[in-house]
């Protein structure tokens, strides 16, 4: 078995100058030119494993961000201008994600062959996997028509989307219209790149103490995806149009880490576009943030607990140069003492009366950033208020966010009691250079509340865009269609309003070496902008899509 999918190993992402420190002669994954992974025997699930290995070798932990109107957006608009008509022709879409129903209508030809030009899926290893890579399987657009000619397509292609997000995330960018359904894609003649993630290991949920039947995925995995949808592209040398539509609450939110190195990096490559959901936790209480500038310099704040929940970790992000030391203290009075910064350090505390049991690991500085980060973890917590208190053990002035899982990892009776919807944008939703998209309801022109909002920690401007993520119409597998809602969707509608552009400026010929950070200065100058609103702001970025006054914008220069 190929160690990348092995339970006994670690995947832990490391520097390629690191290769020569870990190398054992068959346990290094290439990832890109700056990260790689290394394959780790997992000798004990011990969670003080994670302080041994450094905090950003883990791959963090993604979940999913979403659970009608091209109008809005100016699609309809564009698509009927005679000298337009963008419809996605020559343009790749991709879509890494929970994968696709490749036999849905909306995804074939009029002919009944299909409009994706490759299907990786990494969860089946009968292989063979794409070249370059060592797991999954590939299935070509050749595979997949002899697959839909036959009578059993399963049989022959048997991937499928049992969750139906990846499904409708790609209907969504380029389904094909279904005028019953009053349904069209942005872009329904753009072809399609697929893969479908595979589950996070078990060993990295425990590591981050997320339960073990939570539906989630790794960093790692979506790094290498992006890697293979590239490598096609480029191969085809056709423009590339790429929706990220999962975040994680890990990492500094400030677009440092893996994922958000990567993706700044393509969104300045010509011919290749990035769009990310800012994810859906505004409305949460899942973010916390004290700036505290008087004395006494320390500050104690409430977690509230539910029964439900077993597992789960929180992140604490000071500013430097304070220094802070932590202490947790239960709701019937047990604490684990206060707990000085340290390198390495991860303390274990079973508290006797509950059971309880806290890990934390208090890093004067973390290797990706530079920055402080106390790292909690809790199992079988009791139900109640837990007291977390910091202090700056240099009695300055200091300020901190911390923040709990996203997603589904933890139920939302699990919350900070006086929380914060700032700053609650999902990595890698805060990296520079690709389009970060929030979602408004474009039946009344409203922030979706849930929306995830800016600015990042250190105070750059994310969201750039909001798009309609509110029920729009999409596919769902075994043929049928739904809605949608979130930022997940809006960060597809936009990506699909990427694919436009790169049609009018390459295949057209206006503007062949544009960059995806070059699209979206245009999709931001072209926004639609609310006179009663200062722009840009944390909540609607620079306003909202409009592709019909971005190309007006154009003509008139």
């Amino acid at each position: 078995m190929q160690k990348i999918v092995d339970e006994n190993y670690y995947d832990l992402i490391i520097s390629n100058v690191m290769i020569p420190y870990y190398d054992t002669g068959d346990n290094i994954t290439n990832m890109n030119l700056r990260h790689s992974l290394a394959h780790i025997p997992v000798d004990t699930q011990n969670p003080c494993n994670l302080g041994i290995y450094p905090y950003n070798a883990f791959p963090s932990v993604l979940t999913l961000s979403s659970t009608i109107s091209l109008e809005k957006s100016g699609v309809g608009t564009v698509q009927r201008n005679p000298y337009l008509a963008l419809f996605g022709r020559g343009i790749l879409v991709a879509v890494i994600d929970t994968g696709i129903d490749y036999r849905h209508q909306t995804f074939l030809y009029n002919d009944g062959t299909t409009r994706i030009i490759s299907l990786w899926d990494q969860t089946i290893q009968e292989g063979p996997p794409p070249e370059g890579f060592t797991y999954g399987t590939e299935y070509t657009r050749e595979h997949i028509n002899v697959a839909l000619r036959s009578e059993d397509p399963l049989s022959i292609v048997p991937s499928v989307d049992n969750n139906g997000h990846g499904t409708a995330i790609a209907s969504v960018i380029a389904g094909k219209p279904n005028q019953d359904q009053s349904f069209s894609g942005v872009v329904p003649e753009a072809e399609l790149l697929i893969v479908k993630l595979k589950p996070a290991k078990n060993n990295l949920k425990r590591i981050f103490f997320v339960p073990e039947d939570a539906e989630c995925y790794q960093e790692s995995d979506l790094i290498i995806g992006i890697n293979y949808v590239i490598s096609v592209a480029i191969r085809l040398n056709r423009p590339v149009a790429i929706c990220i539509a999962m975040g994680t609450n890990q990492s500094s939110h400030d677009g440092r880490g893996a994922t958000s190195y990567y993706t700044n990096f393509l969104a300045q490559q010509p011919q290749t576009g990035i769009t990310i959901t800012t994810g859906n936790e505004a409305n949460k209480r899942r973010h916390y943030f004290k700036n505290t500038t008087t004395e006494p310099f320390n500050d104690a704040f409430e977690l509230s607990v539910t029964e439900s929940d077993k597992l789960f970790a929180i992140e604490l992000w000071p500013f430097a140069p304070a220094r802070l030391s932590v202490q947790i203290t239960s709701p019937n009075q047990e604490t684990t003492g206060v707990v000085l910064p340290s390198l390495g350090e991860c303390r274990e505390f079973i508290f006797p009366n509950s059971q309880s049991g806290v890990w934390i690991n208090n890093y004067i500085f973390e290797e990706e950033t530079g920055d402080q980060l106390i790292l909690m973890r809790f199992q079988n917590p009791i139900q109640g208020i837990w007291n977390i208190r910091v202090e700056n053990l240099d009695n300055e002035a200091f300020s901190f966010h911390a923040w709990l899982p996203s997603g589904d990892l933890i139920s939302e009776e699990t919350f900070f009691v006086n929380s914060n919807p700032d700053t609650t944008i999902t990595s890698p939703g805060n990296a520079t250079y690709p389009l970060t998209v929030t979602a408004y309801n474009q039946f009344n022109d409203s922030i979706l509340p849930e929306s995830g909002r800016g600015f990042t920690r250190t105070g750059y401007v994310k969201p750039d865009i909001s798009a309609p993520g509110f029920q729009l119409t999409c596919a769902v597998p075994g043929n049928s269609y739904g809605t949608i809602t979130g930022s997940g969707c809006a960060a597809a509608h936009a990506a699909g309003i990427v694919a436009m552009v790169f049609e009018w400026a390459v295949p057209r010929g206006n503007y062949t070496n544009i960059t995806g950070n070059d699209v979206n200065r245009l999709i931001i100058r072209g926004a639609q902008r609310n006179s009663a609103f200062t722009y840009p702001n944390n909540i609607w970025g620079y306003g909202q899509i409009e592709v019909n006054r971005l190309f007006e914008g154009l003509t008139n220069i």
